[in-house]
């Protein structure tokens, strides 16, 4: 495709997953007895502790499914999402929401308030699951999960508690960028597999929605974290509060999604506000892509650099590279590969692993608490998949 290097993409993708990726968590991360992923783990593969979370279980059992479902059909990955699901079921109890963190056998440790996220998460693996043992059952799991996770959100007394970053102050709102984002994230995946599901049809238009019009602030056109309960946007300083990672990520999804309905029209205004928010978002210093903006008047921004944002605009950039062959897209995916590859692999310090963040100018840290086995895998699988669909 013009000078743009596929093959050689390909190739650098293909080894990062099936060489680097797959062999650690093998290795160090995946509990091959007790189920689950032993996230709380130096770069090294040392465990720091058996300690697991739903947030990473869940994530797990949905990239496991998907090398299943659209790489290689190994029985091997299947076993490793049944056994982490076995796990999630016997942590959750009889409880609403699932518990932030458990012990390796699934022993609630009772260390944060949970939300959300972690249903919603373990939904999305179950859905992917569901597709690649071909039942029903676990697709049924999954819409159960998400439409309670609905109720609760829509419910009088949520409260969602964010901090940006040590030492920030806590946040509590009801409405969240994020929650809408990986609602139509499960739905987007639901449809794929089951386009007449007309009850998750018409939550993705609800997300959609809530995106489009009611995130996106009309003042300096970005999408801000948080709104009121009735969609109103907050007064003082939440109004102009741009979790633009969270932002870039929900963007792609609406892209993706207007591809799926075939609506170039969706598909053109969710590019340009993704184009916009990268552009907000690059350092012009540094490189890379900042991933928070708690004051868009004030220029107050997160300066440290986290890899989870570098790749959802990795993704984001492919998926208008292999849309329409854009140029602008095309310049930016190169530049930040390099970035990437430049500052986030650890190679060069003796290490297998990337790093999963740093400070502004990615100052080379000797230790860090926590592998990441969701981002970096999916950034992985689903730009493999654009590339070779442009061979």
């Amino acid at each position: 495709m013009g000078d743009f290097p596929v093959k050689k993409l390909i190739a650098q993708y293909k080894k990062d997953l099936y060489e680097e990726f797959l062999p650690f968590m093998d290795e160090f991360i995946i509990d091959h007895i007790h189920g689950g992923f032993k996230c709380h783990t130096d770069r090294d593969g040392r465990n720091i502790t058996t300690r697991k979370r739903t947030w990473f279980d869940g994530r797990g059992v949905w990239v496991y499914s998907y090398l299943y479902n659209h790489f290689k059909k190994d029985d091997r990955f299947l076993e490793i999402s049944k056994k982490t699901l076995d796990l999630l079921f016997k942590a959750r109890e009889n409880n609403r929401l699932w518990p932030y963190s458990y012990d390796q056998s699934g022993n609630d440790l009772k260390e944060h308030k949970p939300d959300i996220y972690g249903n919603l998460f373990v939904a999305e693996g179950l859905i992917e699951y569901s597709v690649a043992v071909k039942d029903d059952i676990y697709l049924e799991k999954a819409k159960e999960i998400l439409f309670d996770c609905v109720d609760l959100y829509d419910s009088e007394g949520y409260l969602y508690e964010f901090k940006s970053q040590e030492g920030a102050p806590l946040i509590k709102m009801p409405r969240v960028l994020g929650h809408w984002m990986i609602m139509l994230s499960l739905c987007k995946s639901i449809l794929k597999y089951y386009p007449e599901e007309r009850k998750i049809s018409d939550l993705s238009d609800r997300c959609m929605d809530a995106l489009l019009h009611h995130h996106l602030n009309p003042d300096f056109d970005l999408m801000i974290e948080f709104l009121e309960k009735d969609m109103t946007i907050p007064a003082g300083q939440l109004s102009r509060f741009v979790y633009i990672g969270h932002a870039m990520e929900a963007l792609w999804m609406l892209m993706d999604e207007a591809e799926r309905r075939e609506d170039e029209a969706l598909f053109e205004k969710a590019s340009t506000l993704f184009k916009r928010h990268v552009e907000v978002a690059w350092d012009r210093v540094y490189g890379g892509v900042f991933h928070g903006l708690p004051d868009v008047e004030q220029n107050i921004w997160l300066t440290d650099k986290v890899f989870w944002a570098q790749q959802e605009v990795l993704i984001g950039l492919m998926i208008l590279i292999s849309h329409h062959h854009d140029k602008w897209a095309q310049e930016k995916f190169l530049e930040l590969n390099q970035y990437v590859n430049d500052h986030f692999l650890l190679k060069k310090h003796g290490f297998r692993y990337w790093n999963i963040g740093g400070d502004r100018k990615m100052t080379f840290e000797l230790h860090s608490d926590r592998i990441e086995n969701y981002h970096i895998p999916r950034h992985l699988m689903l730009n493999i998949q654009r590339l070779s669909g442009m061979e």
